[in-house]
């Protein structure tokens, strides 16, 4: 039974006050909460486990080693994956999407990896909703390789124009980069739409999944994408570590992103081979400590069960939009339905500054964050500068709604 009073209660910042009033935290889309559980997982690798991994075979480096690779179990059962070796320790979801960019334009010359090149006559498609870390770098990809940078535009709603979906992505289309959920709008786009035209034009797809894998299933054989990423600190999870999932086939046969240690398989001075996947792509010493506090946090969601997260964060959402929407002046950017929706409302408040919105509901406690959220061309579709955001988590009450929706109206007071 999900009983969010009792979840509450493994997440000690919960306690906190800012200024003097109980905090609503309502910034989860930024950056997620930590549970008890993650944090103590932390304290006991430092204090008792800390060490290099894969390289030494004393006592502390062993344990240390398998911690870590114990992590890359929980994560492959978490999202179901085939194989272990197809989860890719990155330190965040931006460098794991920047991975296979530079993978792709490292294919221009590496021999075998003539599949993966890409130039003049090819085409890279995202969509007008991307986060910035699923934008900027098939940009340069496109600038590095004399590719041709398209997108899908997005409709009134929030939603990508479907007509769009196939004038957009052709046959000279090498990669289709798409997000699951946006963290700007909370649409939730038609995976299975997508990976179909991808695939029926032969092009590559990636998914960026750093907003649905906190909220929602993430089955990665169900998506059918060829790579997904996603990132630790809005799973519950330390910052500083994020995943990429691959088709094995595919890591195996790509070359490797950053060069140094552990990503070999043997160095002289006339050349270097590569270790196999994940290893390839981890050069140096990774992120330890994060990976297995990950690893305790896909623990405690597991214990939960993500379908109880996403049936929890539903009910928020369908509550949220009906309570923001009988504000007056208040406007939502992004869908209005609840339907193919996630736990993120964006909004604009006539006459107001959505800064002035989100400093104003600090006063009263209230987290939430106002910017354009690393994804401009949202805004500039719109026409505005920026809007005021607020997003939920496993831990949020439909009570700390109520204190939003009673902050922004005091906010309206306030300026008249």
């Amino acid at each position: 039974m999900f009983d969010v009073e009792v979840i509450r209660k493994d997440f000690p910042i919960l306690s906190r006050h800012v200024h003097g009033v109980p905090l609503v935290y309502l910034d989860s889309a930024n950056t997620s909460q930590k549970p008890q559980a993650v944090l103590d997982t932390l304290n006991d690798y430092y204090v008792n486990h800390n060490a290099n991994v894969a390289r030494a075979v004393h006592t502390l480096g062993s344990e240390a080693t398998l911690l870590f690779e114990q992590a890359r179990d929980k994560v492959a059962a978490f999202i179901n994956a085939p194989r272990r070796e197809e989860v890719v320790f990155t330190k965040n979801s931006s460098e794991a999407l920047n991975l296979v960019a530079y993978s792709l334009s490292n294919a221009s010359t590496t021999p075998g990896a003539e599949r993966f090149r890409v130039g003049p006559g090819d085409n890279i498609v995202v969509t007008e909703m991307e986060h910035h870390s699923n934008l900027v770098p098939w940009q340069l990809l496109a600038q590095r390789t004399g590719a041709e940078f398209r997108y899908i535009p997005i409709d009134e709603q929030g939603r990508l124009v479907d007509s769009a979906i196939d004038e957009r992505v052709d046959e000279h289309t090498k990669v289709l980069a798409f997000v699951h959920q946006s963290n700007a709008l909370g649409t939730v786009n038609d995976v299975a739409r997508l990976v179909g035209r991808a695939k029926a034009v032969g092009a590559l797809t990636v998914i960026d999944a750093s907003q649905s894998a906190p909220h929602r299933p993430l089955d990665v054989q169900a998506l059918g994408a060829d790579f997904v990423a996603f990132t630790g600190h809005k799973l519950y999870g330390p910052t500083g570590v994020g995943v990429l999932w691959g088709r094995y086939e595919l890591l195996a046969a790509m070359p490797p992103f950053l060069g140094g240690g552990e990503m070999i398989e043997t160095v002289d001075m006339s050349g270097t081979t590569f270790a196999a996947p994940p290893h390839r792509f981890e050069a140096g010493t990774p992120m330890i400590a994060e990976a297995i506090g990950l690893g305790a946090a896909i623990d405690y969601l597991t214990a939960i069960g993500m379908d109880n997260v996403q049936a929890h964060e539903a009910e928020l959402t369908t509550y949220a939009l009906q309570e923001l929407m009988k504000v007056p002046d208040l406007k939502i950017i992004g869908p209005e339905s609840p339907l193919d929706r996630g736990a993120t409302i964006s909004f604009t408040i006539k006459g107001i500054h959505p800064h002035d919105v989100s400093q104003l509901l600090d006063e009263f406690g209230i987290a939430v964050r106002a910017g354009h959220h690393c994804a401009r061309p949202v805004c500039v579709r719109y026409g505005i500068a920026a809007t005021t955001r607020a997003s939920f988590g496993i831990y949020t009450t439909t009570a700390e709604i109520d204190a939003l929706v009673a902050g922004v109206i005091k906010v309206q007071e306030m300026f008249g």
